[in-house]
């Protein structure tokens, strides 16, 4: 736990006056009035205390790959997360926890874990962003979510002042959110991660990545395979992070698949009537889970929609909505009004999006 019961030294990153826009995986957002560079646990906390202290709320920006940052910017100050590192904090024959630095790329810690034989996060790899952004969403793909080995998170407290760690049962994990998600309350300084060792994967849930994989779902293949299977799956859909390529210039997938209950998903079916009832999965309690990307293309929403305004819908996924080098989050954001009042007109169904909006509303 870093000590911040004194402020630490103020020589940290220097002052950074370039538009928010350059830490998006979206490339758009307006300036900040103030960019600080926070390379350790210390230096976080000093610059989210001291512009507290200002009366200027530091808002807080690692990968920028889960956000949407207004046209306007930020007025106040903004603080980059590039804490590094991983660190092994226990380790038996058959697991390991494994505490990881706030700013880590998240695929190179899956790399990181996969190379070392420790078993749990392979089906996350190529997403992209930092490690201290895996818990404020619940970060899940291809059957697997952080959520499951996840031990603790440590945070530093704006409305304490303090530093401490929160177990999973404060963290409140649900789909693809947790108690962090809009609430500027805590900064997640670090995450702790128990893995399993073995150089075999997670048993394979998910259907596409068992065929892809040419095995069965509950099969367990060797790590490096499941890591380049899910990678390459990625990339298909425009989801691995290419400079060259706008279709990965995106925040991922926009919307979050809906979980209905049992009415609501029968209703779904009456509405589907004649195109087939949308790929599903069972959930706990009667609850349903959808796919968005199927109720965007089956309300008319196919892949390279749009073109308006320099954004569309990416040309390999109907989830992603991408800034083809000239768009605006103004335009981003009334593409994402259209398909979604497109989609509710035809289906009735409400989708609600994945990323967090910043000086900006849906």
């Amino acid at each position: 736990m870093p000590d911040v019961s004194h402020e630490p030294p103020t020589a940290a990153g220097p002052l950074d006056p370039r538009a928010l826009s350059d830490y998006t995986t979206l490339r758009l957002g307006g300036p900040a009035g103030q960019v600080h560079t926070a390379e350790d646990p210390q230096q976080i906390v000093h610059f989210v205390r001291a512009a507290a202290r200002n009366g200027q709320p530091a808002m807080v920006l690692a990968g920028g790959s889960n956000v949407v940052i207004g046209d306007a910017g930020v007025p106040g100050p903004v603080v980059l997360i590039r804490s590094r590192g991983a660190e092994v904090l226990e380790q038996t024959d058959d697991a390991v926890v494994v505490r990881v630095a706030a700013g880590e790329p998240w695929d190179e810690f899956v790399a990181t874990a996969v190379d070392a034989g420790w078993s749990g996060v392979e089906c996350l790899s190529g997403i992209p962003g930092s490690a201290g952004a895996t818990p404020i969403q619940n970060v899940g793909a291809y059957g697997q979510e952080v959520a499951e080995t996840i031990v603790g998170v440590e945070v530093y407290d704006r409305l304490d002042d303090t530093v401490r760690r929160m177990t999973p049962d404060e963290c409140r994990f649900a789909y693809r959110t947790s108690v962090f998600k809009h609430n500027d309350r805590w900064v997640v300084l670090s995450v702790d991660f128990r893995l399993a060792r073995s150089n075999e994967s997670a048993p394979v849930r998910y259907a596409e990545l068992a065929k892809a994989l040419a095995v069965a779902q509950g099969d367990r293949v060797p790590l490096r395979e499941a890591r380049a299977a899910v990678r390459a799956l990625r990339a298909g859909k425009g989801m691995v992070l290419d400079p060259a390529d706008h279709d990965t210039w995106s925040v991922g997938s926009f919307f979050t698949n809906p979980v209905l209950d049992a009415a609501a998903y029968e209703f779904l079916r009456t509405r589907a009537a004649g195109i087939g009832d949308p790929p599903s999965w069972p959930g706990p309690g009667g609850l349903v889970k959808v796919s968005a990307a199927w109720l965007i293309d089956k309300s008319g929403f196919t892949k390279g929609y749009g073109g308006r305004g320099g954004v569309a819908i990416s040309g390999k996924h109907t989830l992603a909505l991408t800034n083809r080098g000239q768009g605006s989050t103004a335009a981003l954001l009334d593409l994402a009004r259209e398909i979604r009042d497109g989609v509710h007109e035809r289906f009735g169904v409400t989708l609600h999006p994945e990323p967090v909006l910043v000086n900006c509303s849906l």
